[in-house]
C-alpha cells in the first residue's frame, strides 16, 4: 500500500523528501510564504515560541517549531536539527520532520520530510522579502554560499526579479565554481564563482547571505546604496552574517517576528544589547506585506533583513503540500 492508497482509506500522508519537491514548486513555495507572512501581519495567524537547543555534546542545534496559519488548516509542528559538519560531506545541514493534524479532529493528517520543506519556504521567504523591499530594477544577486539553501535561494529570486547576473563565493574554490555552473545551465544567466565575500557582495543591489558562519561574511563598507541584504543564517544569537556596520548603515530593519528576532537573530540580539536598535526599530515583514509598515522610503536606502525561521512558514508550505497532495489524489 502507496501512502497515497493509505490516504484515500482514511489514513494520514506520509511524504518522502521527492514527494514534497514535486509537489511544491518554487512558485508554489513563493505563494505559501507570502500568505504565511501576510496571515502574521493580519494578526490571523499562531506562532507559539520556537525552541532553538543548542547540543552540549558537538556543534548541532535541535530545533522545535509549532504553529497554525488559519482555521482551515490544524497545526503543525517541526523538529529537527542543524549540524554543520554536514556541509562538509555534501549533506543538507538542516533535516527534520513535519506532523500535520487535522484542523478540525486533530488526528494526525500528514507526515512529511521536514528536509525538502525547510529549504523551499526558507528560500520562497527570502523570495518574499526581496520582492517586498528591494527596489524594482534590482536584478543582479551575491550570494554567499554554495550549499543546498544558497542555491534555493537564486532558484527563487529569479521568480520574482528579472535577474542578469549571480555572483557566488564559499570557501571552497572547487564548491562554489560547481554552484556557479549549476546555477548558470537550471537559470539561464550569467553566474560566476568569485574569489572574495566583497567581491560577490560590492555595488550590488541584492545579496544573500546563506552559511551558517558564525562570524560575518558580508561587511557594511562593501554595500552600494540601495542594497537589499537577506540573511538567513543568522538564527542564533551566536551567529551573524553580517557585521554591526549592516546594520548601522541600514535605514531599515526588518525581521520575520520582532519578538522571535530579539531573542535569536544574532546582529539584532547585538545591535539590541549595544543600544543601537530599539525593538520599536524592528520592522516585521508580514507589516510590510500589509502595508502597515513601510520599509524602504527611498532608492538608495540599504535595507536589512534577518530571518530566523518561524513555524508558521512551515504551516503554510506544509498545508500546500497536502492540498497539494490531495488534489493530485483526487485527479488519478
Amino acid at each position: 500500500m502507496t501512502e497515497h492508497d493509505d490516504h484515500a482509506a482514511g489514513g494520514p500522508l506520509y511524504l518522502s523528501r521527492a514527494q514534497v519537491a514535486e509537489l511544491l514548486d518554487t512558485d508554489a513555495a513563493i505563494a505559501s510564504q507570502r500568505a504565511a507572512f501576510t496571515a502574521l501581519g493580519d494578526g490571523t495567524a499562531e506562532l507559539p515560541g520556537k525552541i532553538m537547543h543548542p547540543s552540549r555534546f558537538d556543534d548541532s542545534v535541535v530545533f522545535a517549531y509549532l504553529a497554525r496559519l488559519s482555521a482551515d488548516t490544524g497545526a503543525v509542528a517541526k523538529i529537527g536539527s542543524v549540524n554543520p559538519g554536514n556541509a562538509a560531506a555534501g549533506l543538507p545541514t538542516i533535516h527534520a520532520v513535519i506532523n500535520a493534524l487535522d484542523p478540525v479532529t486533530g488526528q494526525l493528517a500528514a507526515v512529511m520530510d521536514g528536509t525538502a520543506v525547510t529549504t523551499l519556504r526558507t528560500a520562497a521567504a527570502s523570495a518574499v522579502a526581496f520582492d517586498a523591499l528591494a527596489t524594482a530594477d534590482s536584478a543582479e544577486l551575491g550570494l554567499l554560499g554554495s550549499g543546498t539553501q544558497a542555491l534555493a535561494h537564486a532558484r527563487a529570486v529569479v521568480r520574482v526579479r528579472e535577474l542578469r547576473s549571480v555572483r557566488v563565493w564559499s570557501p571552497d574554490p572547487g564548491r562554489r565554481a560547481h554552484a556557479a555552473q549549476r546555477l548558470a545551465a537550471e537559470l539561464g544567466v550569467a553566474v560566476k564563482a568569485v574569489d572574495t565575500a566583497e567581491e560577490a557582495v560590492a555595488g550590488l543591489p541584492m545579496v544573500a547571505a546563506c552559511t551558517l558562519s558564525a562570524t560575518p561574511v558580508v561587511r557594511g563598507e562593501w554595500l552600494a546604496p540601495g542594497c537589499t541584504v537577506v540573511s538567513v543564517g543568522s538564527f542564533e544569537p551566536t551567529r551573524s552574517e553580517v557585521d554591526a556596520e549592516v546594520v548601522r548603515r541600514a535605514a531599515a530593519v526588518v525581521v520575520d517576528d520582532p519578538e522571535t528576532a530579539a531573542e535569536h537573530a544574532g546582529p539584532v540580539v547585538e545591535a539590541l544589547r549595544d543600544g543601537r536598535l530599539t525593538r520599536e526599530d524592528l520592522i516585521p515583514l508580514g507589516g510590510v506585506l500589509t502595508g502597515r509598515h513601510t520599509a524602504r522610503t527611498r532608492p538608495e536606502d540599504i535595507v536589512f533583513y534577518n530571518s530566523v525561521g518561524l513555524g508558521i512558514q512551515d504551516a503554510a508550505a506544509a498545508w500546500a503540500v497536502i492540498d497539494a497532495a490531495r488534489a493530485k489524489g483526487a485527479h488519478r
